[in-house]
């Protein structure tokens, strides 16, 4: 197996979290995943760190007929990123852009209900924020919400991923205060490309990992 590929996202989680180690029993620190897929690796960061974890909502919005392939993002706040290069490219009229967003708008509310159920979002101003996904390879998702967060006047903002396509993850480092892609592979092509096992992340994993995270934080 070549040592850039992760058994699965808790295991990317695992081997990532030494990268950030001096972020470590902090009280001013926060880990927050981008669902789903973020969520397991951001778990395994937030328990090696002793820090709080929790979700910050972004959908992708997906070309029409090619959802795969990201024409930009949404994020919680009503945040929304397009990729115009893409939009311009593929000829996609702003009725489409409109109507992709409304749909995707709707499953943002639905996983903000049903992740956060009760919960008040985190407050993160004046916070060092550790944001987790598990990986980049257009950096849409990852761009809205950097966009979304520093509306909220963090302290410090991290990108931490366990791999990312090499050209994303420096592009990254001109939007975020720090940046960790524990592995650049090169071609990168697909994030999933770098896991034994990429199965979906279900609604159920996450609320999950998020209970357990919250019975595990630190307490003041």
């Amino acid at each position: 197996m070549p040592t850039d590929v992760f058994r699965d996202r808790r295991h990317a989680g695992q081997v990532l979290a030494p990268s950030l180690g001096g972020y470590a029993r902090r009280s001013d620190v926060l880990v927050l995943a981008l669902p789903r897929g973020g969520v397991p690796v951001a778990f395994e960061v937030a328990q090696a760190l002793y820090a709080p974890l929790d979700v910050f909502i972004v959908r992708k919005l997906g070309v029409p007929g090619h959802e795969e392939y990201a024409m930009g993002a949404i994020a919680s706040g009503g945040v929304r990123v397009l990729n115009p290069n893409v939009i311009n490219m593929l000829g996609i009229d702003d009725a489409a852009v409109e109507a992709v967003t409304a749909a995707e708008q709707v499953e943002l509310a639905r996983r903000e209900a049903l992740y956060r159920q009760d919960l008040p979002p985190p407050a993160v101003k004046g916070q060092t924020v550790i944001l987790v996904d598990d990986g980049l390879a257009t950096g849409a998702t990852m761009l809205a919400a950097l966009k979304a967060l520093k509306a909220q006047q963090p302290a410090r903002i991290v990108v931490a991923v366990p791999t990312a396509a090499p050209d994303v993850c420096e592009q990254m480092r001109h939007e975020a205060d720090e940046v960790v892609c524990a592995t650049t592979p090169e071609p990168f092509r697909a994030v999933g490309r770098w896991y034994e096992d990429f199965a979906q992340t279900s609604d159920e994993e996450v609320r999950e990992l998020l209970a357990l995270a919250r019975r595990n934080a630190p307490k003041d």
